[in-house]
């Protein structure tokens, strides 16, 4: 008779090893759900329901997320929330995030698809500034001024901010003179509040001489991880050769650039 072999049984070492990492899982997947939800606070059965685990599970994972100050819970209602630990880390991460190191590999990214200048903008108050660019190597390309400030109704990158700036902020805006930069600026309230629609619907912005004679710009928002926009990518050239709303290709290059900059900013679609 053919000799029966052994089942091969894993030492309990590594079993042990393989239960600890699931359980960890476990426990990062209750954590993160709690960064998901638009919820103030959870209870044990949604968590369970949501994420397919035994309500005995979620309960022992919380516990151990308490004694760590990652969440806390309220004694009366017996909800949870994130805790103080779980705010450090949000606030730590936060402290550390530069957007114009984030989106550097992207500007580089959408000027060699273009062949054109591409640029991030910051905005602070009533003005938006470029902070960095990226320009093709051609005689006949766009520089733009670093650090200068500009009006957010003048130019694609300016009314990509104020697009998506709350309602009350726009009104606010809107009740000021809306000077013109060039002869194609929109100084009109109600066509800007018009444009300012479109902008919202579509996801970005175009500006053919609106900030400076001969130029032409498409740029869309950087969202951070409470839906706010904290800064523009654009990419702008001569209006002779660079016409963005012929060439779909460099709108979705810009687009999932952006894109890509929100979610390293914690942005969730």
């Amino acid at each position: 008779m053919p000799t029966r072999t052994a089942p091969s049984i894993r030492p309990a070492a590594e079993e042990s090893q393989s239960r600890t990492v699931a359980a960890v899982e476990r426990a990062m997947d209750v954590l993160l759900y709690f960064g998901r939800s638009e919820q103030p606070d959870l209870g044990v059965t949604e968590i369970a329901a949501a994420l397919g685990l035994t309500k005995a599970a979620v309960h022992r994972i919380l516990t151990a997320l308490r004694s760590r100050g990652l969440i806390a819970v309220d004694p009366v209602t017996r909800r949870y929330t994130l805790g103080h630990a779980a705010v450090a880390l949000g606030q730590a991460y936060l402290a550390r995030t530069d957007v114009r190191a984030m989106s550097a590999r992207e500007l580089k990214f959408l000027s060699e698809r273009s062949q054109e200048t591409a640029t991030l903008s910051l905005r602070r108050g009533d003005m938006r500034w470029y902070a960095d660019q990226v320009v093709p190597d051609q005689e006949l390309r766009l520089e733009v001024a670093v650090g200068i400030p500009f009006p957010l109704h003048a130019g694609g990158a300016s009314k990509a901010f104020l697009a998506f700036v709350p309602e009350h902020e726009l009104d606010a805006y809107l009740r000021h003179p809306l000077t013109a930069i060039t002869d194609r600026t929109i100084t009109d309230p109600a066509g800007l509040r018009e444009e300012v629609a479109v902008i919202r619907r579509r996801g970005y912005a175009t500006s053919l001489g609106e900030r400076q004679v001969g130029a032409a710009a498409v740029a869309a928002p950087v969202f951070d991880h409470d839906g706010h926009v904290v800064a523009v990518l654009s990419v702008a050239g001569p209006a002779l050769r660079f016409r963005p709303d012929r060439d779909p290709a460099i709108v979705d290059d810009l687009l999932a650039a952006a894109r890509r900059v929100s979610a390293q900013l914690g942005h969730e679609v």
